[in-house]
């Protein structure tokens, strides 16, 4: 920058009028501006200030979508994938399966429909996948060289999405790791959801990257049977990322009859390869993902399906999305409806017995409690029940000394239980349920291991509803919402959909639903972000600019020279995305 000023100062010539004959006829600028340096006049201050985008700001894995949209846009497709791989090691399960928070807030709802990032998401993950690019020891920040044994090691339960994610992000800071896990594979509640939204080749390629970081994963050991917290105290620190695989029973009689099959034990028992002889009829209990997913996979096996839900859709925690196809699909969901008595003949399920809900006052979820309507009971003839009213942990191998409150894990803001070395992270703590969120709940712990390995405090780190960061970024906490863009400089666009498969056929088997976006449709739909806070280099600023104080730089996109900015804030004004600030000068003084 310095050679760029003294350039302009060198051309700021000084003009003197021998004659009067020689003035122009009118007020006018003969030579550069840069004559006189006006700073002097300046009583407020432009800043670039990068600010936080409201989907950076609201993905529970942390992941710095504004940034790789962009890369995606210039066609950066590695280098887009490689941001994602910062901060999280499955975008090819989340770019499918995550409920996407992010695009609840991003601001281009406003002007055509959010921007569709786990679309784009899955598009990276999808281009990496197809170039093999499985090798992550020649990924940024992540260490090349074998493990060295000196270093302390660390032991995980569960090889979840959080299991997993605090593994690949310790074995990135140079930590021997070894995952315990109780089954057969790894992969945790992820392999359970069914292949029609989550190829198992997806899964495991992602698995694969985080096991050639030298991540060990020993399957068949299940803490409390196998293995005990006793047999782990040759580890520096340990992370409890158990999940809730204990199902929620219904409460009702009749429950163990043959034909009850809760949605867990379902859902596994498809992933080992079989086919459960469900009958001409299933009712599905339960308005979350795992009715759905139970729902759509007993339609797929042949059967009428109907999904009871005991709430209105508006309370339903499924997505719109899953509700959508399930619909599509010619499933029939039922709401404000709750089963009262499982009917049996000879021990087998026959029918159910149902009662009419109403809506009374919230409860403590903060949705309004189910009340029954008296005398509105009915039956429906049904040969097959899945309860899929959500799960608890199996804390039974836990000690006393390791609190628990409500069914889960109690732990600090870093993930940190009432025993150390000992964290916990994942639904076991945090209760979330989804793979997302799972995400940042291992990172997090990964974080505060390696702080307590290295003797460091684990204060500090940010509530466990915010997510946090592996790679710091330079950029202030202010969220950029709607109010705070130029709107001249954005117009309204579509958002385009991913293909699908026709409902008619995709019922027939479990072949992936929805298809992403070819390379077209991504780099159109990565144009659509506003880049909310975050500098891409428009240009605004440099060309309104009145005293030619905006100049580039090598490092960073653009600089001030305050020897010639007067403060008169056009380029605030002027920026579309909101990443230039404008404060009082009087902050500036020494």
């Amino acid at each position: 920058m310095k050679g760029a000023i003294d350039f302009m100062e060198e051309e700021a010539k000084i003009i003197i009028f021998k004659s009067e004959a020689e003035m122009p006829p009118m007020a006018a600028t003969l030579a550069t501006t840069l004559y006189n340096k006006t700073g002097s006049w300046r009583y407020m201050r432009p800043l670039y200030v990068d600010k936080t985008p409201p989907c950076n700001d609201a993905c529970p894995a942390g992941e710095d979508i504004v940034g790789y949209l962009g890369l995606i846009r210039q066609g950066r497709y590695r280098e887009g994938w490689e941001l994602i791989m910062q901060e999280n090691p499955f975008p090819g399960v989340c770019g499918r399966v995550c409920p996407h928070p992010c695009e609840s807030q991003c601001n281009r709802i406003e002007l055509g429909g959010a921007i569709a990032i786990h679309v784009q998401e899955r598009f990276l993950a999808d281009w990496a996948y197809e170039r093999g690019l499985r090798d992550l020891k020649g990924l940024k920040g992540i260490p090349s060289d074998p493990l060295d044994p000196s270093v302390p090691s660390v032991a995980i339960i569960g090889s979840g999405p959080a299991g997993l994610s605090c593994a690949y992000q310790l074995a990135r800071k140079g930590y021997p790791v070894t995952v315990f896990e109780a089954q057969d594979k790894p992969g945790g509640m992820m392999r359970l959801i069914p292949e029609y939204r989550l190829p198992r080749e997806i899964l495991d390629y992602e698995i694969a990257a985080i096991q050639s970081l030298g991540v060990e994963i020993r399957t068949g050991v299940r803490l409390g049977k196998d293995l005990s917290l006793d047999d782990l105290k040759d580890y520096k620190a340990i992370l409890l990322a158990v999940g809730q695989s204990v199902s929620r029973k219904l409460g009702v009689s009749g429950e163990e009859a043959t034909g009850v099959l809760h949605g867990i034990e379902f859902l596994r028992r498809l992933d080992q390869g079989e086919k459960p002889s469900l009958g001409s009829k299933v009712a599905v209990i339960g308005g979350g993902n795992t009715a759905m997913d139970a729902g759509r996979s007993a339609r797929r096996l042949g059967a009428e399906v109907s999904i009871l839900y005991r709430r209105s859709r508006h309370e339903m925690p499924a997505s719109d999305e899953e509700i959508e196809e399930a619909l599509e699909e010619g499933i029939q969901i039922e709401y404000l409806v709750a089963p009262v008595e499982v009917l049996t003949k000879k021990g087998q399920v026959s029918g159910l017995k149902c009662t009419r809900m109403q809506l009374g006052e919230p409860d403590e979820s903060g949705r309004r409690r189910p009340v029954p309507v008296s005398g509105s009971e009915y039956t429906i003839k049904v040969d097959t029940v899945i309860p899929a009213l959500g799960q608890v942990a199996d804390l039974s191998f836990l000690e006393k000394d390791i609190k628990t409150e409500r069914e889960y894990i109690v732990v600090d803001d870093s993930g940190a239980t009432t025993r150390l070395p000992i964290f916990a992270g994942g639904d076991v703590a945090t209760g979330y349920g989804t793979v997302t969120h799972a995400v940042g709940s291992g990172k997090r712990a990964a974080l505060a291991i390696d702080h307590l390995l290295r003797g460091e405090t684990l204060e500090g780190f940010p509530p466990l509803d915010r997510n946090v960061h592996a790679v710091p970024r330079d950029m202030a906490a202010i969220v950029v919402s709607f109010g705070d863009l130029n709107l001249v400089y954005f117009e309204e666009e579509p958002r385009p959909r991913q293909a699908q498969a026709p409902a008619k056929e995709r019922v027939k088997d479990f072949t992936e639903v929805n298809r992403g976006f070819d390379e077209e449709i991504a780099i159109a739909e990565a144009a659509r972000c506003f880049s909310c806070g975050t500098c891409n280099q428009c240009d605004n600023c440099l060309i309104f600019c009145p005293d030619l104080a905006v100049l580039r730089d090598g490092e960073k996109p653009y600089v001030f020279n305050y020897d010639y900015c007067k403060g008169c804030g056009i380029c605030f004004t002027e920026c579309p995305r909101r990443a230039i600030s404008f404060e009082e000068e009087i902050k500036w003084k020494k």
